[in-house]
């Protein structure tokens, strides 16, 4: 996992010798093992890496085998090995970035959909060119500002120069854009195949494509440790569980990790979790003041001032802290939700067809959501977050799912057919666990509420306005409106998602 920064102008003019360089010291936590870059006939390449595969030979900028273009890469692609072996002249490193270029030189622009991973990449050519792209979920960030004919990209708001801020702009996920074309969508997530016939057919698939997904995911060098934050419930207790086989079966022991205030239900239910799968469990047990403390320093790293990612990234970012001690890599449970109509408000919704558009609705506005909160806390201290429950494959196969098996069963629990398809695996009452969202498994939520009036005393909060920010919804939004505004000012709220646009 790396930071990436490019300065892009058409026509082959010269780059301003230090926007690159200072971006690119604003992602350097992102890349704590070392950073590189060049100059391509007109492009400055940046990147700062997090040696995960090919330790020694994967350092970036990275040239193909051609000597044509050059890559940045932040991410990581699962499916390098087949793709080696089916282009193995493209190939001259052991890097999984190296797959990028390959496809690239092999198959032109439409190898890009042949990629399955997570990642945002830049490719600069020998004559003046550019492509960018980012993976079919937006699992990986990458933003962009465009002035005429320079465009700059970097993985974080915060890289950008102030001058600049209002000009940038999520890059849509599922996109590559070049210098000579523009944007196109290489990848849809909604799925047309039927819906499964049979319950017993679709509780096999999603036990299949999960540990499949799983077991991809744990791919590092063998020095590199990868752990799992376990949480208790149900989604990080089934990746949990599948990792745990897969470390017995190398000869090596799963480090597990959870963070709350002391007594909190996701430190109780994930110390039981990890003493029946026998992993090497980790707990970050903090008060309410090391919470309220780490604040500016999260709200800097998610780079969102919406409360309830700001709730659950407090316990993330001082687990974050405590994993990367131990591990490189940890694997979460993002998105399950989102796939099996995991949230309460979803219940409201009767009509199937509706629901169903919903469902995919969120799995593609999570790039601006969980999927920011979840790379920025962990990038933020040089680890890397791995969320197998948005492998393509498992996308695919969730929406085969008939929708009437996703609503809650007669005693109400959701994600009822996701519980089912590993039953067996799990001892019951790790599978029948209810819903709790991270800011109140860990206890942050009730903290957060309690220190409202610390972060933004005014008498009349309400009347409060930040400076070209939308109005404040509760006096917590406003203390964390202010502490966005302090340190990442003239960011543009459009940027940030719908939550944060009112």
């Amino acid at each position: 996992m790396c930071g990436i920064v490019v300065d892009f102008q058409a026509g082959a003019a010269e780059p301003d010798p230090e926007m690159g360089p200072r971006m690119l010291a604003r992602v350097r936590a992102r890349g704590p093992d070392g950073s590189g870059s060049a100059t391509v006939r007109g492009t400055w390449l940046g990147h700062t890496r997090l040696s995960i595969v090919d330790v020694v030979g994967g350092k970036q900028p990275l040239r193909d085998v051609a000597g044509q273009h050059w890559l940045v890469c932040n991410g990581e692609i699962y499916n390098h090995e087949d793709l080696r072996r089916q282009l193995p002249r493209f190939f001259g490193t052991g890097s999984d970035s190296e797959a990028a270029l390959a496809v690239l030189d092999a198959r032109g622009l439409a190898g890009i959909a042949d990629l399955r991973g997570m990642f945002a990449f830049c490719i600069a050519d020998d004559h003046g060119g550019l492509v960018a792209a980012r993976d079919p979920v937006g699992i990986k960030p990458l933003y962009w500002a465009r002035r005429g004919n320079r465009v700059l990209f970097a993985s974080e708001l915060g890289a950008f120069d102030a001058g600049w801020r209002a000009d940038v702009e999520a890059f849509p996920p599922a996109h590559y854009w070049t210098s000579d074309t523009g944007l196109t969508r290489f990848a849809e997530l909604e799925n047309d195949e039927p819906d499964y016939a049979s319950r017993d057919e679709a509780r096999a698939a999603v036990s299949t494509a999960l540990t499949d997904a799983v077991r991809r995911q744990l791919m590092s060098d063998d020095d590199v440790g990868v752990g799992v934050f376990l949480s208790g419930g149900l989604d990080s207790n089934l990746i949990a569980a599948v990792a745990a086989v897969s470390a017995r079966e190398a000869g090596t022991r799963l480090h597990t990790f959870t963070a709350g205030v002391e007594g909190s239900p996701d430190l109780l239910a994930a110390r039981d979790v990890a003493a029946y799968l026998q992993t090497e469990h980790h707990e970050r047990i903090y008060t309410a003041q090391e919470a309220i403390d780490a604040l500016p320093e999260v709200v800097e790293s998610i780079e969102s001032y919406e409360p309830s990612l700001v709730r659950s990234a407090v316990p993330n970012y001082l687990l974050a802290q405590l994993a990367v001690e131990h591990v490189k890599v940890v694997l979460t449970g993002e998105g399950a939700d989102e796939l099996f109509a995991g949230y309460d408000h979803l219940r409201e919704i009767s009509d199937p067809d509706e629901l169903r558009s919903e469902l995919v609705r969120s799995v593609e506005g999570l790039h601006n959501l969980n999927l920011q909160r979840c790379d920025r806390v962990t990038m933020a201290h040089g680890l890397e977050a791995r969320v197998p429950f948005l492998d393509l494959d498992m996308i695919h196969v969730a929406q085969r799912v008939p929708i009437a098996w996703k609503l809650p069963g007669a005693e109400g629990q959701e994600k009822r057919l996701l519980r089912e398809a590993f039953a067996g695996q799990l001892p019951p009452e790790f599978l029948s666990r209810p819903k709790a969202q991270f800011g109140d498994g860990s206890g942050t939520t009730a903290v957060m509420s309690e220190a409202a009036g610390q972060l933004a005393p005014d008498l009349d909060w309400r009347s409060a306005r930040v400076s070209g920010l939308p109005r404040p919804r509760s006096r917590e939004e406003l203390g964390y409106q202010r502490i966005f505004a302090s340190r990442l000012a003239g960011i543009h709220p459009s940027v940030l998602g719908r939550f944060a646009t009112g």
